[in-house]
């Protein structure tokens, strides 16, 4: 009789909610794809802990598509606050730039001005979908990882069967010592 997995909903959502939460932080966004493959490294053990059999390498990279996915919407949803500090904190480094340097195209200004209005439904989308497919590619990464690490089973000796007894290789290393 196989035993039934659980579904790898549950994990994702823990590991993809903690990683999108972590890369929304300003400046801790700077290790965004770590946060990633940690969060989809979570989502296997977790996984793999509530599987009853061994995970399998593609069992570990579909938690993790999964849980990129979900820290793809969740930074998405949480940055759309932090948007504003976000564009005053680059309308600064841009003011810094131009004071340093006499060649600062002029469309640096124009490009400022734009970005001050926000963020358009569209923008918003394109962003999503892009972010998605990279975070989804870091959280395959990172659950293959974590299936390695965390998703082996091991399975006890089936009842009646002889213990298993190592076996070794008498046969020498160097090719002069063997007999003919």
């Amino acid at each position: 009789m196989t035993q039934q997995r659980p579904g790898p909903l549950r994990p994702a959502l823990v590991g993809g909610i903690a990683a999108g939460v972590l890369t929304s932080v300003p400046f801790l966004g700077c290790f965004c794809c770590l946060w990633i493959v940690g969060g989809a490294m979570l989502a296997a053990s977790l996984y793999a802990k509530d599987s009853p059999v061994s995970l399998t390498a593609g069992d570990g990279a579909i938690v993790g598509i999964f849980a990129g996915i979900i820290a793809a919407v969740t930074t998405s949803v949480l940055s759309l606050p932090l948007q504003a500090m976000n564009r005053e904190f680059a309308r600064k480094i841009m003011e810094q730039v131009s004071q340093w340097f006499q060649n600062v195209p002029p469309e640096w200004d124009t490009w400022l001005q734009r970005s001050a209005r926000g963020t358009t439904p569209a923008v918003f989308l394109f962003g999503l979908v892009v972010t998605a497919a990279v975070f989804s590619v870091f959280g395959a990464l990172g659950g293959v990882i974590g299936t390695s690490l965390f998703g082996k089973k091991r399975t006890p000796p089936a009842a009646g069967s002889p213990p298993v007894q190592e076996v070794r290789d008498e046969t020498p290393q160097n090719p002069s010592d063997r007999q003919p």
